[in-house]
């Protein structure tokens, strides 16, 4: 195919050989397949913040390190300078988080590189070379789901560890290969310490994952893993090798209202934006 104009200046370089296919168009980023000498990998176009249309992208990047004040006024008064800091923040947090979750032990694609707005990484395919599918692609049995459903509250307990939270986790950003689940799309990732946001992030990427697994074991549907995982971590008893159960007892003295309405919130918002990802890939089709 014709080589995209963001890919042209990776293949001036010999970063790229040939682009095969694009892979697919999302809101955040294009995908495309491509060729590195003798490695099929691909490439991640970040768009441009004008042109990209993730939702609440401040409250993602609360917490975000910035590496002076002179960076965080020119934010601050979205300079052009400052805006071109954001977007460099936003490419490297996806960078970052997935050499950290890597490093914790969590499978994701592994990363060669990120120039220009455009990141390298690895394609993840399953023993016949085909493209990997989306979680929500693939049917499974109610042992299987039960026995990946707890492989995934692994990883984000692993992630939480480590100090992120995903923030857009759903059968969307999961690949899945021969050897199971592999967690993709981390621009938003959270600061698991320093985002107001981030319980509220982490029970909705739990509880994303408990209703897809959950429509194949119902079962699923009952357990806690948000709320347990939390209270070990502000506790400061959550670790790497904790045995969680999927259940919680509440035993606070009444209900916090304001917490069941931003979840119920929450909740309703991811459904939406999971009804327009679905209307957005049947129109790509």
């Amino acid at each position: 195919m014709k080589t995209p104009k963001r890919l042209q200046p990776l293949v001036d370089d010999g970063l790229i050989d040939e682009v095969l296919s694009r892979l697919m168009s999302g809101k955040e980023a294009d995908v495309f397949v491509v060729r590195c000498g003798e490695h099929i990998r691909c490439a991640k176009v970040y768009k441009d913040a004008v042109k990209r249309s993730f939702k609440k992208a401040a409250q993602y990047n609360e917490g975000r390190k910035m590496r002076n004040g002179r960076q965080a006024r020119a934010i601050e008064k979205r300079s052009n300078y400052g805006r071109q800091q954001q977007e460099q923040m936003w490419q490297n947090a996806e960078v970052n988080a997935l050499a950290s979750l890597a490093a914790a032990g969590v499978r994701v694609p592994n990363t060669f590189g990120c120039v220009d707005g455009v990141l390298l990484m690895e394609l993840v395919t399953d023993d016949e070379g085909d493209v990997a599918p989306q979680l929500g692609e693939v049917l499974m049995s109610s042992e299987q789901a039960i026995e990946d459903h707890a492989l995934m509250m692994h990883y984000i307990k692993l992630m939480l560890c480590a100090g992120i939270i995903h923030g857009d986790l759903s059968e969307f950003n999961v690949l899945v290969d021969d050897d199971g689940p592999v967690v993709i799309d981390l621009p938003q990732a959270v600061n698991a310490a320093a985002n107001n946001s981030a319980q509220a992030m982490l029970a909705r990427d739990i509880n994303n994952m408990r209703r897809y697994y959950g429509s194949f074991a119902p079962e699923l549907l009952q357990t806690q893993y948000a709320k347990e995982m939390w209270a070990l971590f502000k506790d400061g008893e959550l670790t790497p090798h904790s045995v969680l159960t999927g259940q919680f007892a509440d035993d606070s003295a009444g209900a916090d209202v304001d917490s069941v309405l931003d979840e119920i919130n929450a909740a309703m918002e991811e459904e939406y934006e999971r009804r327009e990802r679905i209307r957005d890939a049947n129109d790509g089709v």
